[in-house]
């Protein structure tokens, strides 16, 4: 008993270490926590001790930490055709300049669901979620080209979804 409390204290002290970037480390029992709850988001957290070898107020406290720190998210991912958004999109964008402050608008858009800084054709990469095509064509047309630093945008417009997963695991 006394070891299990030992090597579940020592386990919940390695999960908040950070690397030298800032970005958080996170251990092997918490990598578990996460494909337990990205298998089901309502798993309770006593199951998920029991997988993974921990007690449930230390499940609490490890999925607080990884919420807080920004590891990950518990969401309820949607059929976006299902709740009345019409149109998808990735949109492509060419910035001259900084891509931060251009990042940062698109990311601050309601319609904008995703936002990466790219290597390749474009700078940035967003996903737009639209209820139709005249909605989406005020995001891009008088929203996101108007943005400072825009200089050229690339819409690909989705005509039919077909596998939306954030089953990846933690591989």
């Amino acid at each position: 008993m006394h070891s299990e409390r030992v090597a579940s204290r020592s386990a919940e002290h390695r999960d908040s270490r950070e690397s030298r970037n800032g970005t958080p480390q996170v251990d092997a029992v918490s990598l578990a926590i996460i494909e337990q709850l990205q298998e089901d988001g309502r798993r309770p957290y006593a199951a998920i001790g029991k997988a993974v070898g921990l007690s449930e107020a230390a499940v609490r406290q490890r999925v607080q930490k990884l919420l807080d720190q920004g590891v990950m998210q518990i969401v309820a991912v949607t059929d976006p055709l299902t709740v009345g958004f019409r149109r998808q999109a990735m949109v492509g964008v060419n910035v001259d300049g900084d891509l931060d402050p251009v990042a940062d608008a698109l990311s601050a858009m309601p319609e904008v669901e995703y936002v990466v800084m790219t290597a390749g054709s474009f700078d940035i990469l967003a996903e737009i979620v639209c209820e139709d095509d005249d909605h989406l064509l005020d995001v891009i047309n008088k929203r996101m080209r108007a943005l400072p630093g825009v200089r050229s945008t690339e819409s690909f417009v989705y005509l039919k979804l077909k596998k939306q997963t954030y089953m990846w695991g933690t591989r």
